[in-house]
């Protein structure tokens, strides 16, 4: 791809992670197209891109939506540029005790979770494979790698995208195209976590024994950059603190 103007979607450009990933490649020189069901959300955060310099474009998006993804990619490539890298950065950590998990939950932590990667990375595929070139990445989780009890719709719906993500590789990776599983095995420094801590009893949180969002962001910036004679498929972080 060409260094003159490259562009990034981050699907799933949450107040933490997925800003975390437009500020990082923003500081790169990328145009940064970022997608969220409510776009007013994402205005600070296309304001912090710009003032590092780099293009912002908000866009609304639904990711369980096929129509969706398809007009938002069709966007992006047509008027602003080839897409060089695209992240799949939705989540759905949701917790249930078995009994009390409705059909209704788990379809719709799984279509977050799960479908909306498939739909992701198909779309970028279409565009991707005619270049010979590109990024696919994937958020995962520790529920990527084994259930916690209470967490079936989750981890599911993670184990699902995670095994999405390898037959993408498989197929996709002899072709130029490098798709990676990145496992974020701990709590991410967010207000939510902080809150489920406290419910907790865990008043006291040490110095870096939260993942920052800007650690996850600089792993993604080192896959990008990795030399395809050396690809990394899944690349799992964790706090020094981490028990695994």
């Amino acid at each position: 791809m060409s260094d003159e103007k490259r562009v990034i979607l981050v699907v799933g450009a949450g107040d933490y992670i997925g800003a975390a990933i437009c500020r990082r490649f923003a500081r790169e020189g990328f145009t940064v197209c970022m997608g969220r069901r409510n776009p007013d959300k994402l205005e600070p955060l296309a304001s912090e891109v710009r003032e590092l310099g780099a293009d912002a474009h908000p866009f609304k998006l639904d990711a369980r939506s096929e129509e969706d993804i398809e007009l938002v990619f069709a966007e992006i490539e047509a008027n602003i540029g080839p897409l060089d890298v695209v992240v799949f950065n939705i989540g759905g950590n949701v917790r249930s005790p078995i009994v009390e998990t409705s059909t209704r939950v788990f379809r719709k932590v799984w279509e977050m979770a799960c479908l909306a990667g498939f739909l992701t990375g198909r779309e970028a595929a279409k565009y991707m494979l005619p270049r010979g070139g590109g990024s696919i990445f994937f958020t995962g989780a520790t529920a990527s790698m084994r259930g916690g009890s209470t967490y079936s719709a989750f981890a599911s719906a993670k184990f699902g995208l995670r095994a999405l993500a390898q037959s993408l590789a498989r197929e996709l990776d002899p072709q130029g195209i490098h798709v990676a599983h990145l496992v974020i095995d701990a709590g991410v420094d967010t207000a939510w976590v902080r809150e489920r801590l406290k419910e907790r009893g865990i008043e006291t949180i040490k110095d870096d024994m939260l993942m920052n969002p800007d650690s996850v962001a600089e792993a993604y910036w080192y896959l990008y950059k990795q030399k395809r004679d050396a690809w990394t498929f899944e690349l799992d972080i964790r706090p020094y603190a981490e028990r695994w």
